[in-house]
Formats: C-alpha cells, structure tokens, sequence
C-alpha cells in the first residue's frame, strides 16, 4: 500500500459552480497547498487561465511480427512506446498490445507510466500540419505548448467547440468553430493524420488524472479516389469501412462547418482500423423508423446495434462492469438503468447462441468514495471533476438501486481495514485472492470504460469500450413517444473493441501496469513459468469450451485493480455539494462544491 503523507488541517474552498472547473485545478498548482483557493488571486500561472477559459507521438512506422524469446519480451520494469510493435509472437501465442492506452500522469513514477500516452505524444509529431480538436475545455497555451517547437507557428490548430467569445483573446492564432450549446458538448476527439479518441479535457489538471485514449494507426492516402457518398448497404460493424462510415455521419452532424474536415478524411484509407465507433448526437430518432444497415445509429441504439455483431464467450456467466466519473439523475426508480441501458449492455450476436450467454450479466459500477479522492494526486482538487447526486431526496432513491452495483475506484481500500474490522464485516483477511494492480489507486478517474468480462473470476474479456459518456440519459438517450422515438441530449464518441477483430482463435485479457499481456497466463489471469505453458494451453481450452486454441492474446489496459471491492453498507460515493472536513494528504478539507 501507498505511503501517505501526514495531513496538515486546511482549507481548500473551491470556486462557484460558475467558474470552470480548469481553475480550480490548475490554480492549485500554482498556490502550492495554500490554505485558501481564491480564483480571483494574483497568482503566478499561465496567463491562458486568468482570461476568460471558452469552450482540442511520434508514430512508428508499421513492424512486421518479430519471434521473440522470454528474455526479449518487455517487462513492467521499462519504459515502451505503446505502438512500438504491431505484436511478438512467444511459445506459438502473439501477443498483441491493448488497443486502448491509458495517459501518462504527472507525479506518478515511471514505473507506473509504463506505455502510457502524453498530449504531447498526441500532438507533438513535427509532421502535423493541421490539428482538429474537439473538446469541452481548454487551456490553448496547454495545447499549443505540446506542439513540436519548431513548427509550433505553423500547424493550423482548429477547435470545436460549444461557446467562444468573439472577443475572448484567447481566440488569437486559432480558428474556433462554434457549433453547439456548451451543456451538448462532451466528445473528445482528435484528429491529426491520425484519430484519437480521449476521456481528458484539453486542460492541464485533466492529465493529473486517470484518463485514457484509443489511437487509431497511421492513415493512408486512398490510392484511388474516395466515393462522396456512403454505400447504399453499410460494412461490417467493426471494419475499419465502417468505422469510415460512421465517423463522417458524426461529424456531419456539426453542419456544413466540418466540411472541409469531412472531405479530406474521405481521402484516407481506414482499413487498418480495428474497431467500432458508437457515439451520440443531439436529436430524436425513431425506432420503427431506421434501418443500421443504411443509418448511423446513436446513443444507446448505436450500442445495441454494435453488440449485436460480437460474439460473447459460453460457459460461464459474464460480468460487466461500468466505470465511470460522473452519474446524473437516472430517475427515482431504476427503469432506465435495468430495462434500457443494462438490457443493452447485455446484448450479444445472434450467433452466441448457448444457454449462459443468453443469460443476464453480472453488473458493477466502479465509482470512488471520498477517501479515494483524498489520496489522490491531485487531493480534492480532481473533486470537481467527479459528480454523483447524493443529498437530494431523488439522489437517495437512485443511491439505493444504484448501492448493490457500487464498487471501490481504490481496489487496496479495504487493506486499510484492520483484520478485526475485516472479519466484522464478513470480508476475512484480504489473503486468498491476489490483488491486480493498474498503478491508478492514487489517480482519481476521469476516465470512462465499460467491460464484459467472459466470467466473475474477471480474467477475460468480451469487449471493452472506452468513451466520453457518463452514465446518464443525456449521453445514452432516453425513451419518448410511448418508447418509439429515443431523445439524445449530447454529444459523445467513444470505441469498442473485442478479440474476433484479430481473427479466429484470439482472447482478450486484462493487464496491469504495461499493455502487453504476459505471454504465459492460467485460467486465473496470472502470468505461471515457462514449464507451465503445455498445461496453460489445456486450462485455456477449458475455459473456452474445449474446441479452440489460443493462437493471439490481445491485452486490455486496466484502469482499476481486480479484484473488485464492493462498497460496506456505511460508504458512500464522492459529492461534490457535500463538505468533507477529513484532510487529503495535502491538509485540506472540502467545504462542497460552490460553498463560501
């Protein structure tokens, strides 16, 4: 367990509700654990922040597979660039890095930053000529600052955004396209020669947090020239087609102020692309009405679509967990949340036809508790960032449905228990299950996933998503019109990916710490030794029905350690309108979001 340091007693008095949540954090950089955070002090920080804030790598070329020995094979010990390597291939398994990155945290060793992103290694390629950025808030000077120095003055850097004022200064330099109301913007998106798709703000207090990108490969230029229209029949969900498909219907929903956007994207290649898109849009779509064969489907409707075409594993019962960084008022009664969103979770194609695939998931909601955020790097300052309703008499009644599914962020939380305690509370020493480590139990999460894994034990995966929606009606769609029309509020992107866009014979695993899995894994999840591997193959039979043998393994980048830890019955989740006068490591007490 991580060492805290001794708390001193302050203050931390966090700005109106008005004020962006880009001051409260960064501004608590620039005081350095004063007792008081005054958004209107003289402090010394970027000058970006005391304006009015409006609402944006270095790829190596493509490798061949390489046979790797155990020695070769990189370990949590180093430091790799995520898209060193397409994969390595190790006792007949490739082995294939996670398709989803989480991002590099500042104040965190080095050892727990292993093939993590920067927005630096995001931006910073001295080829990029043109970057769009799509996003909720900014620091322009941030983003500018991680641009390659020597063409920093001549990338042509365009932002989307909800609200920019005419006159704000912060426009200089920049072209600003103002699309939408601020509330509707929540996507994260970036576009460069390639596509990035991230949970984080373009703000530095955001890349304090956990967060996580999905990075599509290096786009080519189409060798002949692109159709202007979609095909009449769209591509198979999870072709990189599709994927071309589907993220041009998106950004044509901005209007005719993408269109530039949208006419050179047509002009790439996408076939490389492994994965879906499932995003939202603002607007009404009916039911009975659209056909996803011809029409880009959002919200939850274009989820349901997606899973309709990936096949989940038989034999045992899945379990998907939810995590997410804000929860907004689903409703006094869990209709919503039972009958729409989790009843879309569970879906699964036609083809996964067994008993237990068709049965209900189990389902999780990974959401931290105020001790969490305390111990974080940041203290109460990520608290701004973290949202779920518990004061109001609505807030109670979701709590109490929502209570069964809630689990800790910090997976050692319960370590902090005496054994006494442990065993009051029917949990029994924390021995007989080995704890798996992300390296984000000091990081609060501002990253949202959702993940089927094959079975409880949590030690393969389905499918994963990484996305900009909450768990909200806004950014998933709610049912109007007797439940024949379904009403999106935001804007959200988001990707889902699963082992059958490798090929044949392929499982996705869980990894910690690095994104490569281990090349020798038991039915557990844990990495055995080498004179283990004939009996590996057989367990892994096993557990996928005894007909396949793994030929790729592909890793999913853990933000949270397994096992998961559920909440005691007197542990409530984070409240940014509720004080807390227990210190965070740095001494300060949380007086609730918007008090004096």
């Amino acid at each position: 367990m991580d060492e805290e340091p001794k708390a001193k007693r302050r203050r931390l008095h966090p700005v109106d509700q008005n004020e962006s949540r880009t001051a409260i954090r960064s501004m608590l950089h620039a005081n350095n654990g004063a007792t008081t955070l005054n958004p209107s002090a003289n402090v010394s920080t970027s000058s970006s922040l005391t304006r009015p804030i409006s609402p944006p790598i270095i790829r190596r070329s493509k490798q061949a597979s390489i046979d790797l020995t155990e020695e070769d094979i990189p370990s949590t010990g180093g430091s790799v660039a995520p898209d060193l390597l397409e994969e390595y291939t190790h006792s007949g398994i490739k082995l294939i890095p996670s398709p989803i990155h989480l991002t590099k945290v500042e104040g965190l060793s080095s050892a727990l930053n292993i093939d993590t992103f920067s927005l630096q290694d995001l931006v910073g390629d001295p080829l990029i000529r043109e970057c769009w950025v799509f996003n909720y808030l900014f620091d322009v000077e941030f983003l500018i600052s991680k641009l390659d120095e020597d063409v920093r003055d001549k990338v042509q850097v365009k932002i989307v955004h909800g609200s920019w004022k005419k006159e704000d200064s912060n426009r200089l330099g920049i072209e600003v396209l103002k699309l939408l109301p601020p509330n509707d913007f929540e996507s994260r998106l970036l576009t460069t020669t390639w596509i990035n798709i991230l949970t984080a703000n373009i703000v530095s207090g955001d890349w304090r947090m956990c967060q996580a990108v999905w990075r599509s490969p290096l786009l080519p230029l189409n060798e002949v020239a692109s159709k202007s229209s979609p095909p009449s029949i769209f591509p198979k969900v999870g072709t990189g087609a599709r994927f071309k498909v589907d993220i041009i219907a998106y950004l044509n929903r901005y209007g005719n102020k993408l269109k530039s956007l949208t006419v050179q994207l047509k002009e790439y290649e996408f076939s490389d692309i492994r994965g879906a898109l499932v995003a939202s849009t603002p607007g009404r779509q009916n039911l009975r009405g659209t056909n996803p064969q011809q029409e880009t489907l959002w919200g939850w409707p274009g989820l349901k679509n997606v899973l309709r075409s990936v096949p989940t594993s038989s034999g045992q019962r899945s379990h998907v967990v939810m995590q997410v960084s804000s929860v907004a008022s689903l409703g006094s009664g869990n209709s919503w949340l039972r009958e729409t969103f989790q009843e879309t979770l569970a879906g699964t194609s036609i083809s996964s036809t067994s008993t237990l695939s068709q049965a209900k998931p189990k389902f999780s909601l990974v959401f931290p508790i105020a001790d969490s955020i305390r111990r974080s790097v940041d203290g109460y300052g990520s608290g701004g960032s973290i949202h779920m309703k518990t004061q109001t008499p609505q807030g109670m009644k979701q709590l109490e449905y929502l209570r069964p599914l809630l689990c800790h962020w910090s997976g050692d939380h319960s370590e902090r228990e005496s054994p006494a305690r442990l065993s009051e509370i029917g949990m029994g020493p924390m021995t007989t299950t080995s704890t798996r480590e992300a390296g984000r139990r000091r990081v609060a999460p501002h990253i949202k996933t959702y993940i089927r894994f094959t079975d409880e034990s949590m030690t393969r995966i389905d499918w994963a998503m990484v996305t900009s929606a909450n768990l909200s009606t806004q950014a998933w769609g709610a049912k109007e019109n007797a439940g024949h029309e379904v009403r999106v509020c935001s804007y959200e992107i988001g990707v889902i990916v699963w082992p059958g866009l490798w090929g044949n014979d392929v499982e996705m695993v869980p990894v910690f710490g690095k994104d490569l899995p281990d090349a020798e894994m038991d039915a557990d999840g844990d990495r055995v030794d080498k004179y283990q591997q004939n009996s590996l193959i057989a367990s892994v039979e096993g557990s996928r029905g005894g007909n396949t043998k793994v030929v790729k393994r592909i890793g999913m980048r853990m933000p949270y350690d397994l096992p998961l830890v559920s909440y005691k019955e007197d542990e409530m989740p984070w409240c940014t309108t509720m004080p807390d006068n227990v210190p965070d490591w740095m001494g300060r007490t949380w007086p609730g979001f918007g008090a004096d």
